[in-house]
Parts: structure tokens; sequence; C-alpha cells
């Protein structure tokens, strides 16, 4: 049984973008030597995400477009505010992206996929996205692959 885990460095150069880290996942799953087995994606950060989507410019705009309509940064005035956007008496700082926490869960932090023959099961038009919220920011993503040679 193979165990292989790698942290892949994300660099986003925007405040909100996703960053298509499929070669990336594939590679790491090619050096892995892994024939059958899983492969697993995480990012190590609470105000980003991974989603598996088409891999095209305007789907891209479209998401992210979404989900800022349904966790904005800052909500209209007069509407509702975040409890997290605020000075966080626990630890000293100041909390001021809560939408991008919630685009996180909205979103998820992890996916996988199953690997046969050595290669990653997915479907022809789907891609593994990093997707930054809270940039810009050097983030970190593991990759997990677990298998049989």
């Amino acid at each position: 049984m193979i165990f292989k885990l790698e942290r892949i460095e994300v660099q986003s150069r925007k405040d909100m973008e996703m960053i298509n880290i499929t070669p990336q996942v594939e590679r790491v799953t090619a050096e892995s030597g892994v024939r059958n087995g899983l492969v697993l994606v995480m990012t190590t950060h609470t105000s980003s995400g991974l989603l598996v989507t088409e891999g095209i410019e305007c789907l891209e705009r479209d998401v992210l477009a979404h989900l800022e309509r349904l966790a904005p940064k800052n909500p209209p005035p007069g509407t509702y505010g975040y409890w997290h956007n605020r000075y966080l008496d626990f630890d000293g700082r100041l909390g001021f992206n809560a939408g991008d926490h919630l685009k996180s869960i909205l979103s998820g932090v992890n996916c996988f996929f199953p690997i046969e023959n050595g290669k990653i099961v997915r479907g022809s038009r789907q891609c593994v996205y990093f997707v930054e919220y809270d940039g810009p920011l050097a983030r970190t993503v593991v990759v997990q692959v677990i298998g049989e040679s």
C-alpha cells in the first residue's frame, strides 16, 4: 500500500479567483506510483475552497459572482451584518472576512477522485480548482494519494 502526501503552494493574484490545479494534482498522482486507489485534495485555509467544475473562463466568472451574491464581503447597508466582522477578543485580531469564510463553507474545502491504472478518473470536462476568497495570498493545498502499485 502506498501513502503519499504532498503540499502544493498556490499563489493567488486577486481578491477572488479560481486557479486550475488539475495539472498539479495529476502530477502528484502520477509520481506516487499508485495504480489503483484514491486521491484526496484539501485546502488548509478557512477562507478558500476547492471546486470541481468545467474548466472555462465564463463559468469561473459565473461561480465567483454567484458566491459573492450569496455571501457578500460587505452586506448591503440596512440589511444585516456579520458577527465575525469585529474585534475578536479571544485572539486580539480584527475579524473582517466573514463573507469569505461563508463562501468556503458553500464551496467546500476538499474533493477526491478514484485512481484507475495510474490515472485520475474524472469527467472529460472536470477540472480541480483552488478558489481564493480572501487574497491575494500564498496558500497551501494538500494532495494525499492512497492505493496500490
